[in-house]
């Protein structure tokens, strides 16, 4: 016989929320940025915090990327300021806090005669200076970063013999071996099927959640993100949103950022 208990509707199932409020990673301060005449970012603010797991979203040319570039010190902004780690980005040196995984990051010569230990093994450059030797802990620390990430069995494998799926996870690791804070990824599953990105988004949560790593992630496929992400950032050259997921599918944001006929689905698992 049923309970009253157990005929209750259940709220659904979310994130372990492990985001530390106290602490910001990243801040942006009426951040602008313009190529020549063409202005692409104009007056964003926005704080990263400790453990969060961020979606950054927008249409094509929305000057995601470039947000993505300038928080990495690849570009600098017109106007505004940002601090890593409460530094001022001129200031700022510890840059191997920070991983990259690229968009291009599999698209290299498939004759490259790099194994997979030596692709990870680069990422410990950032630490210790391009001219340094590679160490037994270097080692153990590109070791340990190929189990994170499920792919010690191929580390003396050619990086070019691996299929793409593979290969990210690879880069991935690579990014990993460094010992970062957070880790930036631009469209990471641009590309690949659909059994390598439900691959890659648990990955991608068990690195949040198991590791306390910091992630933003610039993707186009908001639909698939919402049941991924603890919150999103909508960017079409200002800061449209700054929210949850649930938010997001709430209000109208979602019809302004990917058009009127897109129907969203919120499914946290």
């Amino acid at each position: 016989m049923e309970t009253k208990e157990e005929n209750e509707i259940k709220p659904p199932l979310k994130f372990s929320n492990g985001v530390d409020h106290t602490k910001k990673v990243i801040e942006i301060i009426d951040v602008s940025f313009s190529y020549g005449n063409d202005e692409v970012l104009s007056g964003i603010s926005l704080d990263v915090h400790k453990g969060d797991y961020l979606g950054l979203v927008g249409p094509n040319g929305a000057g995601k990327t470039t947000l993505l570039k300038i928080m990495l010190g690849l570009l600098r902004p017109t106007k505004g300021e940002v601090k890593i780690f409460g530094t001022e980005l001129k200031e700022f040196d510890r840059w191997a806090d920070l991983g990259y995984v690229p968009q291009k990051a599999t698209n290299f010569d498939p004759n490259f005669p790099a194994t997979v230990k030596e692709v990870v093994l680069m990422g410990r450059t950032g630490r210790k200076g391009l001219l340094r030797q590679m160490n037994k802990k270097d080692e153990e620390l590109a070791e340990k970063a190929l189990r994170e990430v499920g792919m010690e069995q191929y580390e003396h494998r050619l990086i070019g013999d691996l299929s793409g799926g593979q290969q990210q996870r690879i880069f991935i690791a690579r990014a990993l071996a460094a010992e970062p804070q957070i880790i930036f990824l631009d469209e990471p599953t641009s590309g690949v099927d659909m059994k390598t990105q439900d691959d890659f988004y648990a990955l991608m949560k068990k690195l949040n959640q198991e590791l306390d790593l910091t992630l933003v992630l610039v993707s186009h496929d908001i639909e698939k993100i919402m049941g991924e992400i603890m919150h999103v950032v909508c960017v079409d050259k200002t800061l449209v949103c700054h929210e949850t997921p649930e938010e997001f599918l709430k209000d109208s944001h979602s019809r302004v950022i990917a058009g009127e006929n897109v129907k969203f689905i919120g499914h946290h698992h």
